[in-house]
Parts: structure tokens; sequence; C-alpha cells
């Protein structure tokens, strides 16, 4: 089968295909978007070749670390919508809620027993790879893992880069290659498969499918769940559908001022499609084929040599170049740096030298220290890093760049750096719909060093690690209309 290829396909486990099986399995945990999605295209693949129908499972869990309304809402947004567009397809779509913790227990297992194969896909990074390793070995049936994260492949590195310039000289180098490849925009077309008359009795006695008020959440039917009710639901849906008019709205309206105004929090400069991308409501492939199609580029414009430069390597405006430095270069590099190491979200895997730094610098007398709560409830002395915090929690998302502002100033008022670590996680992945994502680990990470460099003059607390101010900030952006938005 080349449906997908060979680079982003991985054996989870060493069962056999069951030839007798009565349906493939496509488990979507990641990408869950029935077009531009490699895991879809293996599945539809060896549903094809088996000559079997294919089952697509896409489940919601409640135990999960930060759960809560906001993302329960957004993730159900997008499994209505799959719901809808799958419901005259040639396949069955499963979509199953838990309504109390560890009911979905024993599903996959279930379904496996009457597979021919499973295929799921390969996210590295939160509780996933360890959900994946544990139940792969138990299954009866072959289980695959297929990469759709990406343009390049995770697998093409073996190593992990130290700077966003190293990974960018070696997707300069690599990513040609894989350019030619994509997922399909309709991955049914041409292709027959057989349908499965229904699911077995005894599995759907047990776990039924989610209704279609379960799947169009409000603050009542969410109430229900065993989660988080705190954190509310923001304007922001999810779903393929919502990612795309933005797309599209980025493309038509924004994309040609990107590189003047993406670091202007007022200008609303940005694409907004971090949440999709880590929900998987949308790929980078169809993101990178609206921007090709908009610069009308070829393939013959890219720079002959691999210098690592952050513009003129493509041959596209300023603005589609500086866009795709973004969607490449730095939400790839944390794809790389979680799936090279478990311990990507660990203090300890900052390069030697900012921890050195760090520790010299951690008994330094700090001005204003705050605890976890004050900095969750947006109670600092500094308004325009208290107007981030209420974006945060408001809207589930901070602008890019005041961002680095609000990780930098936390670790400046905290008591040592691990304290700042774990602040910046716990508000991040509770509040922000990107959050829990290589690519939010990324930035969190940069506040401390990662992918950095040592800068000077060094300076109490922060040592050789790069500062920044709020004072400063306000004089580079604009900020005045947003505190009085978040910050009055």
């Amino acid at each position: 089968m080349k449906s997908v290829p060979d680079i982003r396909v991985k054996k989870a486990n060493e069962a056999p295909v069951n030839q007798k099986g009565e349906f493939v399995l496509y488990w979507m945990i990641a990408c869950r978007r029935t077009s531009w999605n490699y895991g879809l295209d293996r599945a539809v693949a060896w549903a094809a070749e088996l000559n079997k129908p294919l089952v697509i499972l896409e489940a919601l869990r409640t135990g999960y670390l930060w759960v809560s309304d906001r993302l329960h809402a957004f993730i159900l947004n997008g499994m209505a919508e799959n719901a809808r567009s799958l419901a005259d397809g040639p396949v069955t779509y499963y979509p199953y809620v838990e309504m109390k913790t560890d009911a979905g227990k024993g599903l996959l297992q279930a379904l496996a027993d009457k597979a021919c194969v499973v295929v799921t896909d390969d996210f590295p990074a939160f509780f996933l790879p360890r959900m994946t390793a544990s139940i792969a070995p138990r299954l009866p049936v072959l289980m695959e893992k297929v990469d759709a994260n990406g343009l390049l492949p995770m697998r093409t590195a073996d190593r992990v880069f130290p700077t966003a310039y190293a990974f960018r000289r070696f997707l300069q180098k690599h990513l040609p290659a894989h350019l030619v490849e994509h997922p399909k925009q309709a991955p049914f077309n041409g292709v027959r498969l057989k349908r499965l008359k229904t699911l077995p009795k005894e599995i759907l006695n047990r776990w039924p499918m989610a209704t279609d008020d379960v799947l169009e959440p409000n603050p009542g039917t969410l109430s229900g769940f065993p989660i988080d009710h705190t954190v509310d639901i923001t304007e922001t849906r999810g779903g393929p559908a919502e990612a795309l008019v933005l797309l599209e709205e980025f493309i038509e309206s924004k994309l040609s001022d990107y590189e003047e105004l993406k670091n202007q929090p007022e200008a609303d400069a940005t694409s907004r499609l971090s949440p999709y991308l880590h929900f998987g409501h949308i790929s980078a492939h169809q993101i990178f084929q609206k921007i090709i199609e908009k610069e009308e580029w070829f393939f013959d414009r890219l720079a002959p040599t691999a210098k690592g430069n952050r513009s003129g390597w493509w041959g596209m405006s300023a603005s589609a170049e500086a866009f795709l430095d973004q969607l490449i270069t730095w939400r790839e590099l944390g794809f790389n740096m979680c799936r090279q190491r478990t311990d990507y979200d660990q203090y300890h895997s900052l390069p030697d030298w900012a921890k050195n730094t760090l520790k010299a610098h951690e008994p330094d007398p700090r001005e204003y220290v705050y605890s976890l709560e004050e900095f969750e409830q947006a109670r600092t002395h500094d308004r325009l890093w208290n107007a981030a915090q209420m974006e945060l929690i408001t809207e589930g998302r901070i602008h890019n760049y005041l961002r680095m502002l609000w990780g930098k100033k936390i670790f400046e008022w905290s008591e040592t750096p691990k304290d700042a670590l774990n602040v910046m996680i716990e508000l991040n992945n509770k509040y922000a719909l990107d959050g829990r994502d290589p690519n939010s680990y990324s930035g969190i990470f940069w506040c401390l060093g990662r992918y950095d460099r040592a800068w000077g003059p060094e300076r109490r607390i922060f040592g050789k690690i790069r500062y920044m101010t709020s004072k400063n900030t306000a004089r580079k952006v604009d900020v005045r209309y947003y505190m009085e938005k978040y910050a009055p």
C-alpha cells in the first residue's frame, strides 16, 4: 500500500493482520478530521485491500489532566462536524463520549477483537504516547501509528536540534523531498468500500454512541460530566469547518501584512489556527496548500542551498515566508523535541548553559514573588501582564508576542525557575485551547533558554537568559487598547 509514505507508518505491536476480521478500525485520537489526514488514508487503504468495512472510532475521555468545559466543548464541536460529514459516507463513524471517568475502558479492546487491523495517530505529546504504548501490546491484531503532524515526517530526524536555526538548515535540506507528498483532500473518492450493517449490539449496549445533544455542548449538557466546570467555554468553536473559515480569512485579509503586523496585539494579524492544529481539526498540509496557491508558487523557486535563513529560501513574499517559518520551522521543532525526548516537559531537559546560569542566579532576591493563585487570578502589580493573563482566562489564548513576556515575568516573579516552569505549564495547559501541545512546550521552555543562546550583559535573576520587560514591550508594540480590553 502506497497511500501513505512508509516513513510515516510505524508498527505499534507485532500482532498479525486478521484476514477474517469484520472491519478495519481507525482509532482517531489526534488528527480529528476527515480529510488531509494520512491516518485516515492508511485506514481506507487497508479496508480497500482487505475488502472490509471501515469503522472510525473517535472517543473523548473525562479522566485526562486539565479536562474542562472549555476543552471538552472544543473537541465535541469537531466530533459533531465529523458525524455530519460522514453521515452519508461509505464508513461507520462511532463517536463515543465518556459520561463517567473510565467508563470507556475496554472499548478499544472489544473493537480490536473483531477487527482486521487497527490504525491510529502518531502524536508525540501529552498522554497519547503512553496510552497507545500501553494498549498496543494487548491487542490481538496489528496496530499501526501514522504520522500526519507536519510537512516533515518526524522520523526524518534522529536527533534533537538546539536552535531553530539548526533545525531550519536541516529542514531546508530534507523537506523538498517530502513536499511532493500530501494527504488526500477527498480520501473516499475512487474507492469502493463495504458498508458495515451495524456494530455489535454487545458493544453498543455497553458503550453507546454519543447522541446529537451530547455532541452540541453547552453549560447545561456539560454540567453532567465529571470535569472542571470553572474553565468556561470560549466564543471560539472547534471543528474543521471553523478552521477553514479562519484559514481563508487569514489568506485573503491578513497574510499580506503578516510580516509587518504579526507582533502587534491590536492588529489581529495572526491566523488563530493554533488550537485547530493542536486538536487535529486542520492539517499543516492543507494550510501549506492554501499558501502556495495564494502565492502562485512552484518548487523551482526554492533556493538551491540550505543556509538556515529565515527568509529567502522559499522564494515567496516576506509575509508568506514569515508565516511558514512559524507553521513549519517552529511548530515542527517542537514535535522533534517531543518525539526524541520523553522528558520534553521536565526542567532538566533545558540546555546545560541555561541550567547553569539559572542555578547561579537562583539565590538572587526578587522584588516581587507571587503564588500560583495570584498569577492565575491576574493579581500582580503589572497591568500588561494582568491583561495577558486575562486574555488567557477569558479567550483561551495569549497573543504570540505577549505570551513571551507572560512567561518571562512568571520566571522573574517566582522563587525559583522550577516554580516558574510549573506555573507556566499549569496555567497554559489549563486555560489555553492550544495547550498540552509540542508547540506550547517550545514557547514555555524558550522563556528559560530552550532554543535560545546566552545573552549579555548578565542580569540579576535572569543571568544569561534573554531579558524582557513590560515597559520595553509597550514601547515596541501598541498595547493601550489591549490593556483597556483585558485589564481595565
